[in-house]
């Protein structure tokens, strides 16, 4: 009996020592592990948050800058507290036509605007949103931008004029409307002599029309005609003409152009700033343009169709479809600057790539798609009024 009981506290004695070597053993294990694992899976770094300062080239009320705004939450949301933009309205560092500039030198790192706002160091610039219409839409421009070699030429462009941004590219806009006028345009001749804003290649198409034209950012153009240093205008759509009130100096919305019929947002950042940039960052912020470009276009469907509505129904504007013939005239115009603007060969170059990339996309779209007015009239007759 003595000896059972020297054995069982033999055994109690050597348990608990055989139970911590095995846990030591089985730790130390571990830390093996977990040691092997970090050099196969180095840690995430934890550094201070990045800030990024943009500003854009629209005012506090205009859709624009809740378009702009759209991309910095998508941005900011994912940038895990690692990456954040702080983002400033038109006017608050720089003027719209300014905010470019103010990128190259790093005064600002980054800046939402749109190309043509700097087409004056070059008109190639217009042809990154706002040149001529071959067919194509600004969904297919915009798909030319990443998929027809659009982005390389923009990227070659700003070696050539040597810009220190990086830029990318969001949200098809909708054809943008002839604009506001005193009183219907019939014809191309009913615009002659008519001091008229609109901005880039639209301002030398308008003029070889006759039309006298200053450019202006959208904050000042409202002012601009209250004062009679314009008589009429276009801007985008009819959520930026109801902010800047044009329905209060003018009653008649001419709706459909070939002046600007395929822009997009270009988003832009300080090159030096950029390249400092972990990788992650850099995709971050190009893949958010990319996600705010669908959330910009359902913004613009929701919000255009219903300020168009606004306009017509409570504050009396007249909306008139622009004549068949004032386009066809638009494109004729069109034909006799293009050879003109392609004297430059490396105008004359983009142009070519974005013509035949036009001509394929679009040449598919048309033959495909459905006759979407011949449905609405179907299901909404005499809505259109043609």
């Amino acid at each position: 009996m003595e000896k059972v009981r020297q054995t069982q506290k033999t055994q109690k004695t050597e348990a608990p020592k055989k139970s911590r070597r095995s846990f030591l053993k089985k730790a130390a294990l571990g830390t093996a592990a977990a040691g092997a694992a970090t050099l196969a899976f180095p840690m995430v770094s934890r550094a201070k948050t990045v800030r990024l300062k943009m500003q854009g080239a629209w005012g506090a009320k205009d859709v624009f800058n809740d378009m702009a705004v759209e991309y910095v939450k998508r941005v900011n949301d994912m940038g895990g507290g690692r990456l954040k933009i702080d983002y400033l309205v038109s006017g608050a560092v720089v003027k719209a036509f300014r905010v470019q500039d103010a990128v190259h030198k790093g005064v600002l790192d980054a800046g939402h605007l749109v190309s043509v706002y700097w087409y004056g160091k070059s008109k190639v610039a217009s042809l990154f949103g706002t040149g001529p219409v071959f067919g194509q839409n600004a969904h297919h421009t915009l798909a030319w931008m990443y998929r027809g070699g659009g982005l390389a030429l923009y990227n070659e462009l700003l070696r050539k004029l040597k810009i220190n941004t990086v830029g990318f590219f969001a949200m098809p806009m909708p054809t943008q409307p002839l604009g506001w006028f005193r009183k219907p345009i019939k014809s191309s001749k009913d615009m002659v002599g008519l001091k008229y804003r609109t901005v880039g290649l639209a301002a030398d198409l308008m003029q070889s029309m006759g039309v006298k034209v200053t450019q202006l950012p959208g904050g000042e153009i409202v002012p601009a005609l209250e004062r009679g240093v314009i008589e009429a205008f276009e801007f985008n759509n009819p959520t930026s003409d109801r902010s800047f009130g044009a329905h209060d100096v003018s009653k008649v919305y001419m709706m459909g152009s070939y002046h600007q019929a395929a822009e997009f947002f270009e988003i832009i950042f300080n090159k030096t700033k950029y390249d400092a940039l972990p990788e992650e960052h850099k995709a971050l912020l190009r893949y958010s343009a990319e996600a705010a470009s669908s959330s910009n276009f359902w913004t613009a469907m929701d919000r255009y169709s219903n300020d168009l509505q606004w306009l017509t129904k409570k504050a009396g504007v007249k909306v008139y479809r622009t004549p068949q013939g004032v386009m066809n005239d638009q494109l004729k115009a069109w034909d006799k600057m293009i050879p003109l603007l392609e004297k430059d060969p490396f105008f004359k170059k983009v142009l070519k790539s974005q013509k035949e990339f036009s001509k394929r996309v679009a040449y598919y779209e048309l033959l495909n798609s459905a006759d979407y007015k011949l449905a609405f009239n179907h299901y909404f007759p005499g809505e259109l009024g043609f």
